[in-house]
């Protein structure tokens, strides 16, 4: 598997990781200030960026725009982890696409829609860091909620300095 590819896979495990120490009530607590999002909502949101991924690869024609809002996900660990897992296998099957294969990405970056010229890695690359943007703010929920992962990775990009403990 390419590296990209193994990449995004990885990133995505860490999603599978998270759902899994969950409860349905954790997923969809909404008690965090200041937006009072839920963790369901981040992972449905990154979900969302991947299945409209995979909704255009076929005609090279992807719109992040068309995205599903699937409100189940925020609140059904078992419902997450099974679109996730599904995300994970039609991913997989890109394997065998070049990376540097072009593609149209109709994509609203705030004053309206517009039509981007892409390649494959980097559409998976821009959703690998997605998801670990979104990581960061789920990791701030958990805080809140007094939750600690064993993950001490998960939310940070990998080139994020490391903090060095002092003894």
């Amino acid at each position: 598997m390419n590296i990209i590819l193994k990449s995004t896979i990885h990133t995505l495990n860490k999603s599978k990781a998270l759902i899994e120490s969950l409860s349905d009530d954790v997923l969809s607590n909404h008690s965090v200030p200041p937006y009072h999002s839920c963790i369901g909502s981040h992972i449905r949101h990154i979900l969302d960026f991947y299945d409209c991924i995979i909704n255009g690869i076929s005609k090279l024609s992807i719109d992040l725009t068309d995205r599903k809002r699937d409100l189940r996900m925020h609140e059904d660990c078992n419902y997450a982890l099974e679109n996730l897992q599904r995300i994970i296998v039609n991913l997989e099957t890109l394997n065998d696409m070049p990376m540097h294969a072009k593609l149209v990405v109709n994509d609203d970056l705030g004053l309206g829609t517009t039509n981007i010229e892409y390649t494959l890695g980097a559409l998976l690359a821009q959703a690998n860091s997605h998801a670990i943007h979104h990581y960061a703010i789920i990791n701030y929920i958990l805080d809140y909620l007094g939750i600690k992962l064993e993950d001490g990775t998960f939310g940070f990009n990998p080139t994020t300095p490391q903090q060095k403990e002092v003894s």
